[in-house]
């Protein structure tokens, strides 16, 4: 058994380095004179994108809720280095905001080169209660807008031989207690988009998909919830940020990160009663 372990573990690491060591290399001055669309650019790792879009040069477009907050962001990422920055508040569990914003974006800028999906709507970190149309809107807001989004701007992404950039979430991939509706929505952006990476394959398109997948990021809201309740350790939103832009700059077609979160997954589907039963007393639950 400890041989077996010794060769697994081995194996591991042997996937790893091979993975790293055949890594497009970013070059920075890729983005310089970029046209970005980002949304969910208020806080978090949005916010972060855009700061890192802004030292390295683009042009950028944020868009979440809060119009005063997303002017700040956009004051910000000027004096970082942007070579524009403008901001549109939205709400992208409405019908028509979707489209508003990336209308917005290619009228402001003549284009994109990448489109930057990042944002969620509220959630409770509690115990499912039945509330099915708290859950029909998150998918609009978190999955619906996305597709609405993504296919607005394939046209123009097309046309720049651009990126598609789909924030996703481990809970994605390996569902865990207290985020029912969430962890839904993020499945079907897995699914869609994982689709959506063949046809335009297929189709020789000039666009690529690069979808993140993200463990716990230390980003305010996170924390607020999970305080207390979860002894999961938490990334730092800015280092999560700049992997997103680099995964999306070099055209991969997925991010995992922390780089551990890959092998969650595979351990996952490799011995599943075992990982059920971490992730169920991972939490301080009391019935």
């Amino acid at each position: 058994m400890k041989t077996c372990t010794k060769i697994f573990l081995a194996s591991v690491a042997v996937a790893f380095l091979a993975v790293k060591w055949n890594a497009p290399i970013f070059h920075a001055e890729s983005l310089r004179g970029a046209r970005v669309l980002v949304t969910g650019a208020s806080t978090g790792i949005g916010e972060q994108m855009a700061y890192h879009y802004a030292h390295f040069g683009a042009q950028i477009i944020i868009t979440a809720r809060r119009g005063n907050v997303l002017q700040q962001v956009a004051e910000k990422c000027l004096s970082l280095g942007a070579q524009k920055a403008y901001y549109i508040a939205a709400d992208m569990a409405s019908e028509s905001d979707p489209d508003r914003v990336v209308e917005f974006a290619l009228d402001k800028l003549g284009g994109l080169d990448y489109l930057v999906l990042n944002h969620i709507g509220p959630s409770p970190f509690s115990m499912w209660d039945g509330d099915v149309e708290h859950t029909k809107w998150l998918m609009k807001a978190n999955f619906f807008s996305y597709i609405q989004m993504a296919w607005k701007a394939l046209p123009s992404l097309e046309q720049s031989q651009g990126s598609l950039v789909i924030v996703s979430s481990l809970l994605g991939k390996m569902p865990s207690p207290f985020v029912a509706p969430y962890t839904s929505t993020k499945f079907a952006l897995n699914g869609f988009f994982g689709a959506l990476q063949h046809e335009l394959a297929m189709k020789n398109s000039n666009v690529s998909i690069s979808i993140c997948t993200l463990g716990l990021i230390d980003t305010e809201s996170a924390m607020e919830k999970v305080r207390g309740v979860t002894s999961v350790p938490a990334y730092p939103a800015t280092d999560a940020a700049k992997n997103i832009i680099i995964t999306g700059a070099t055209r991969q077609s997925e991010l995992f990160y922390p780089w551990f979160t890959q092998f969650l997954i595979l351990i996952k589907d490799w011995f599943p009663s075992t990982t059920s039963y971490i992730i169920q007393n991972s939490y301080n639950y009391n019935p």
